[in-house]
């Protein structure tokens, strides 16, 4: 299909449902593998997926994505109809992933709007030479002219179904009306129609639908709301229509009667009001004549009302709706803090503001949780990493996923697919040991990755645990002290910081390069992705035990609440999610180490103090810490007094990124962004844990 359709909601809604059919037919595939056996749920459900794909791509003119498809569907017709016993499924699985990764590849074109022009002929002739040996037989097949290959596959295809439906043919022709409602959520119902049609053609011999143009995209609303109904004139019996339309992808509700009148074809022609075949001609208005479509007197509506719960939204609308949401957060602000108002006493004013900071918070709460996506997809994609990773390695690993309903915002979902495949590779690749090597250890044979999801307030934990080697200690600090990255004794840093030196760029242990490792890049990437989004990453072990690698990511990048306060003429902004309390000092709490390091006596125990105007080089004329304000911040289980001259209070805060400018020239220590407040005053967002270094 042309590329001046990339915009285009049936374009997106292709795009859209291919990628989760694809993405749940490889979790189908991999469970099934393990079992060395695929149930008959698996080779029906995969069976409708390809089924699907092969309409919707054929519609779309993407010719090489529905013509692999369709040979995989071809497959698993045979799997289901003839159970073939003697079945080699390791080499079914990995025909069926090579066939999926392809779709994956086309369909990122499509998305990046470049053309879909990979060549599947290899994988479509090995297909069939699979599809052939399963059937028992022995047919040389060669791909010659491709169309001409996949017309011929297309008419063997439907002669084989044709024979296993077993039909009795009659002279007389059976004219049936069906009427086909798809699940209200399922989207794209006009190429769904496309493929009813698609797979009824060589079983009729005439055929009448509304609507009639289905490559228009006002088709699918139509038929949301209205259903799609057929007229067909078939040899074929009630039962065998009905086998066919019953197995429609996304199928909410069938109605299939047999019309007694066999003038109503003719009727048709004559007002050449309808698609007969092939040739489209013009539609009525006669979606209101109940006679043309009604069986023994029945007075039912033609067209019955779907009822539309879920619709499918842009993510470039959510986008722009959240900016705009996140502007009106500002302007809220700019009103009800308005420097001009105060002093002033404005009751009527006041109750007004009120009610406009609820409404603008249940607003962001909404707009927030519509963009929250769990993480099960993205945990769910790291199966077909283990699964290769294993084939290649030679290992046994089993993956074990918790906390995948776990929500985080679209956006970071998009920064850590990658970083978690990378870490997933490293600890089958590093830390997880060969069956062998690990029974002689005493471990079970089969090793075990644990990726977990949790809140932790307004962050996200994912954990990463295996049970493998662990790291090498003496190896890790034998590497950084070549390349000069530390000058202190094993005693004098702690195992944890050891380990952390992984992420640092250019770190390998690895004396040998492979595939997978060897390089020195990768994980240092892996930090750049995480604290591209605010997060942060960490590392610990246990020898011979295993490892575990943390990931602690916010929820949301957009809008946060955060408490304001002034250091001279500057203002900062600190999550209210680290503070643990405020308070005026005294003098007698102040205790100053033998290295001049000022510390807080709060309750018995004792914290740092760290003075921000010190930090940026602020001018203040608050100095005494008897003259300012503590605000205890806490970050895992540290914790830091920040000095600051008052506090201007609590307000959503819109997170902006610093401009490039600043990032390039200098990376301040401590800041994570900026924003915007009330009085049209910039307030950099303080980063608490890069303030703890």
């Amino acid at each position: 299909m042309s590329s001046q359709y990339i915009n285009e909601p049936m374009l997106d809604l292709f795009i859209f449902e291919s990628t989760q059919l694809i993405e749940q037919m490889e979790l189908l595939v991999i469970s099934n593998e393990k079992s060395s056996s695929y149930d008959s749920d698996a080779i029906n459900e995969i069976f409708r997926i390809m089924h699907t794909i092969k309409g919707s791509s054929a519609m779309m003119l993407y010719n090489n994505i529905s013509g692999l498809a369709h040979s995989m569907e071809d497959l698993f017709f045979v799997l289901r109809e003839d159970k073939p016993q003697d079945v080699n499924y390791s080499e079914l699985s990995d025909l069926v992933l090579e066939g999926i990764d392809f779709i994956k590849l086309e369909i990122a074109k499509i998305r990046n709007g470049d053309e879909a022009d990979g060549e599947p002929s290899e994988l479509n002739k090995r297909l069939k030479v699979f599809h052939s040996k399963i059937k028992g037989q022995n047919i040389n097949v060669t791909i010659g002219n491709e169309v001409n290959s996949q017309e011929r596959s297309t008419l063997e295809n439907q002669q084989y179904y044709i024979s296993k439906v077993k039909t009795n043919l009659t002279a007389s022709k059976n004219i049936f009306e069906a009427t086909i409602h798809f699940e209200p959520d399922c989207g794209m119902e006009n190429l769904r129609a496309f493929s009813v049609v698609n797979d009824l053609q060589e079983l009729v011999e005439e055929y009448y639908h509304i609507p009639q143009d289905l490559d228009n995209e006002d088709s699918a609303s139509v038929i949301c709301e209205q259903g799609f109904t057929l007229l067909l004139k078939t040899p074929y019996s009630f039962d065998e229509i009905h086998k066919v339309l019953v197995q429609t992808f996304s199928l909410k509700n069938l109605q299939l009667t047999q019309v007694e009148n066999s003038e109503l074809f003719n009727d048709l022609q004559n007002e050449s009001h309808f698609l007969l075949g092939d040739s489209p001609l013009k539609i009525p208005a006669v979606l209101g004549r109940e006679d043309l479509f009604t069986n023994q007197g029945e007075k039912e509506s033609l067209l019955a009302a779907a009822q539309q719960i879920i619709i499918s939204v842009s993510v470039a609308k959510l986008d722009q709706l959240m900016d705009l949401v996140g502007e009106m957060v500002i302007a809220e602000a700019m009103v009800t803090q308005n420097p001009d108002l105060k002093g002033l006493e404005l009751n009527n004013f006041d109750k007004a503001a009120r009610q406009l900071r609820k409404i603008t918070s249940e607003l962001q709460d909404i707009v927030m949780s519509v963009r929250m996506v769990p993480l099960a997809g993205t945990f769910q994609k790291m199966n077909r990493t283990v699964r290769d990773m294993c084939k290649k390695l030679n290992k046994e690993v089993r993956l074990q996923l918790l906390g995948q309903e776990t929500e985080v915002d679209k956006n970071i979902i998009e920064h850590i697919s990658d970083p978690l495949m990378h870490l997933i590779r490293n600890s089958i690749d590093h830390g997880i040991e060969m069956p062998s090597e690990r029974e002689a250890k005493g471990k079970f044979r089969i090793g075990t990755i644990t990726l977990e999801a949790k809140n932790a307030g307004g962050d996200v934990l994912i954990i990463i645990r295996d049970d493998g080697q662990g790291f090498n200690k003496d190896r890790i600090l034998a590497k950084a002290r070549e390349k000069g990255l530390i000058q202190e004794t094993e005693d004098q840093i702690k195992d944890k910081e050891i380990y952390n030196l992984i992420f640092l760029p250019g770190f390998s242990t690895n004396e040998t390069v492979t595939e997978f490792s060897g390089r020195g890049v990768g994980m240092d990437v892996v930090v750049k992705n995480i604290e591209a989004v605010g997060g942060a990453i960490t590392a610990d072990s246990v020898p011979g035990k295993g490892t575990t690698i943390t990931l602690k990511i916010p929820l949301t990048l957009a809008i946060i609440d955060g408490m304001n306060i002034k250091v001279g003429d500057s203002f900062y902004t600190i999550p209210t999610t680290a503070i643990k309390e405020s308070f005026r000092p005294k003098s007698t709490d102040l205790i100053v180490d033998p290295d001049n390091n000022e510390m807080m006596m709060v309750r018995g125990q004792c914290f740092p103090i760290l003075r921000l105007h010190r930090i940026y080089q602020v001018r203040t004329d608050v100095t005494e810490l008897t003259e300012g304000i503590i605000i205890m911040v806490e970050h895992d289980d540290k914790t830091l007094c920040i000095f600051a001259d008052e506090l201007i209070g609590q307000q959503q805060v819109v997170v902006k990124a610093l401009p490039d400018y600043i990032r390039n020239m200098k990376k301040v220590r401590g800041l994570a962004g900026c924003t915007l407040l009330g009085d049209g005053s910039i307030s950099l967002i303080l980063d608490i844990e890069g303030l703890m270094i």
